[in-house]
């Protein structure tokens, strides 16, 4: 974003949009899952903002909210048009939280707490299920000011907000893993899988566990598809302990999309991400999302600890 004057209207359609920047980057990376197309969105709305300016407008907060996610919505067919061409699965872009020397997360790396997990069933919805969800289910906008947001009607809004509620909570069930029980289920699980430990892997893992790699065939190794059924994620997951650069590879915890998760770095470069989901229960992992695709990644730094 760039201020083109000092105007005196210039200064307040940039504090307005700063003080309200964090929500618009949540909101509108849960509606895409990227965030190069979130900041790529942010900037269009920066300007569409600049363009009408603040006078007149009641309500900025709201103003901004309804051209954010009418560009969201706009940008997703461009991201449709990349999937089909995608190589291997597709996996939503890991939003990394660091902390910074008072121990406060990065603003501008904060989301609201929706998982990578989540964010993968999000993708099976029609962009304004998605956008409905998000905005409802989220950050608990009402039905009345999601059809002002969307231009449609409340009706409209309920029926989109019952089917994507329902294809949500049928393929995603309402539990959420204790903080202590993840980390430690995550930590158990990655000691296993970089020292290939496959006794390990399998107790940990689930029967019916999936394993999602996404490395945009940029980087190897990556399956084309995602891998079903513990034997055949364990054969997975010990083949890539046994390559010869996993033996320089440097491993951080670190929160992702609001969840412990494990990154790996290769020197100062980010190598790959790794989430895992847990059974309800919370004694197994259920799936693991392991993203190596460089491009997404670019926003992965390595923190001194």
């Amino acid at each position: 974003m760039t201020q083109s004057s000092g105007s005196p209207v210039t200064d307040e359609a940039t504090d307005v949009y700063l003080a309200h920047r964090e929500l618009l980057f949540s909101l509108v990376y849960n509606v895409l899952g990227s965030v190069a197309d979130t900041e790529d969105v942010l900037q269009e709305t920066w300007l569409s903002w600049t363009g009408r300016g603040p006078d007149g407008i009641a309500n900025p907060r709201a103003y901004l909210v309804r051209i954010a996610v009418n560009h969201a919505l706009q940008r997703r067919a461009a991201i449709s048009r990349r999937r089909e061409t995608y190589v291997g699965p597709w996996l939503p872009e890991p939003l990394v939280t660091d902390a910074d020397a008072d121990g406060a997360e990065d603003p501008a790396l904060r989301s609201e707490s929706v998982s990578l997990a989540m964010l993968v069933v999000l993708e099976s919805l029609t962009p304004l299920e998605r956008a409905v969800f998000v905005l409802n289910e989220v950050f608990g906008y009402p039905h009345t000011e999601i059809a002002e947001i969307i231009g449609r009607t409340p009706a409209a809004v309920r029926q989109l907000a019952h089917r994507a509620r329902t294809h949500v909570h049928a393929r995603r069930p309402l539990y959420r893993a204790h903080p202590r029980v993840r980390r430690e289920a995550t930590e158990r699980f990655v000691r296993a899988a970089l020292g290939g430990d496959i006794g390990e892997l399998m107790e940990i893992l689930a029967p019916d566990v999936t394993v999602w790699t996404d490395g945009g065939g940029k980087r190897k190794p990556a399956g084309l598809r995602p891998v079903h059924g513990r034997d055949k994620a364990v054969r997975l997951i010990a083949s890539y302990a046994g390559r010869r650069e996993a033996q320089d590879l440097e491993l951080r915890y670190r929160r992702v999309n609001g969840d412990d998760a494990a990154v790996v770095f290769q020197g100062d470069s980010p190598y790959a991400v790794m989430v895992m989901d847990l059974t309800p229960e919370g004694d197994r992992v259920s799936g693991v999302y392991i993203v190596t695709n460089p491009d997404k990644l670019t926003h992965v730094h390595k923190e001194e600890e």
